[in-house]
């Protein structure tokens, strides 16, 4: 085998040592890469852990936050029964003063003629007895029956009627 051309060996040369260039070069660029990927990986990792670690804050918060509302609704249960039976109690205590009220209504709807009355039994108290003159002759009333209007009621005939004779009362008891 005969060797081959100088200027071929100095292209054989020249494409080896581009080759060889170029390969340092992309060795060089595949560095870089895995360093930046490396870098973006360690990144994304703790990227993820705080991530996770914010999660779980969360879970313990909502936790918390479900616990503390728990608490709360079972108290304001409580309230809520500790009210329903405060109204229980006075519905039945209502019911039992409903009689004493319709009674106290049904007096003030006849207060107005009871106090009528009453005047008017103050002003016949006012008046006094017949005297004792006009306690035999005027025993009844001119135009018909009636009880005599002197205090003498239960007297015999022949008594002394002023000894005994004692002013009229109407008395009330309301």
């Amino acid at each position: 085998m005969s060797a081959p051309p100088p200027l071929q060996i100095r292209e054989a040369n020249a494409h080896l040592a581009a080759v060889h260039r170029r390969a340092a070069e992309l060795e060089r660029r595949l560095l870089a890469a895995e360093r930046t990927i490396g870098a973006q990986a360690e990144r994304l990792a703790c990227h993820d852990q705080h991530l996770r670690a914010a999660l779980d804050e969360l879970g313990r918060a909502k936790d918390r936050e479900i616990s503390a509302l728990q608490e709360q609704l079972l108290s304001s249960e409580a309230t809520v029964r500790s009210l329903q039976a405060a109204v229980d109690q006075r519905d039945q205590m209502i019911q039992q003063l409903q009689p004493r009220a319709d009674l106290l209504q049904d007096i003030t709807r006849h207060r107005p003629p009871l106090a009528a009355l009453l005047a008017t039994l103050e002003e016949a108290e006012e008046l006094g007895s017949l005297p004792a003159s006009h306690s035999h002759r005027a025993q009844l009333l001119p135009d018909g029956p009636g009880p005599p209007l002197g205090n003498n009621m239960g007297k015999e005939e022949g008594q002394d009627d002023q000894d005994d004779q004692q002013p009229a009362v109407f008395g009330t008891t309301v």
